[in-house]
């Protein structure tokens, strides 16, 4: 009798362990998707700012003078802050008054797989002009700390 007790909780054991590891696999599998349309999203962007841009200068249209409204001093400007396994630094250069790029120069503590999903945020903030993005699901910590040091660089670039 006892002998069948612990068979039944042994197999108990493992249905719940199939379980748990289904539903892990399940969550990783939503997540890869969701990387892979924001990784969509974001290249149809950038596909319909170049036809804005191509238009703008076919049809002879200027954009207003964005320096005069620029809020940031042009430069390169460092900024840390904690992401998901440490210090994240990144990189923030500032062109005619504009984040013209970010580039993650140090992240040692990070898992590469969430610090490279995380840097799906770094396009919204150039898109935005501005850090006030949301994070990115699936890898929060890590786009925050993204997010964050970015806000302490540019808070170094303000005029």
């Amino acid at each position: 009798m006892k002998d069948l007790m612990v068979r039944i909780f042994s197999v108990l054991l493992i249905v719940i362990a199939l379980i748990g590891y289904n539903m892990t696999v399940q969550v990783r599998e939503k997540d890869n998707e969701i990387a892979k349309i924001n990784s969509q999203l974001q290249y149809s962007k950038q596909e319909a700012e170049y036809y804005k841009t191509q238009f703008i200068e076919l049809s002879g249209i200027e954009e207003e003078n964005k320096e005069s409204e620029s809020k940031y001093n042009d430069g390169i400007y460092e900024g840390t802050a904690m992401g998901f396994g440490g210090d994240i630094t990144v990189s923030v250069e500032i062109e005619n008054g504009s984040i013209k790029s970010i580039n993650v120069t140090k992240a040692s503590g990070e898992d590469g797989a969430y610090l490279e999903m995380a840097k799906d945020i770094i396009n919204n903030i150039i898109e935005a002009g501005d850090a006030d993005v949301d994070t990115v699901s699936g890898a929060t910590f890590s786009s925050t700390g993204i997010k964050n040091a970015t806000i302490e660089a540019l808070s170094s670039a303000e005029k």
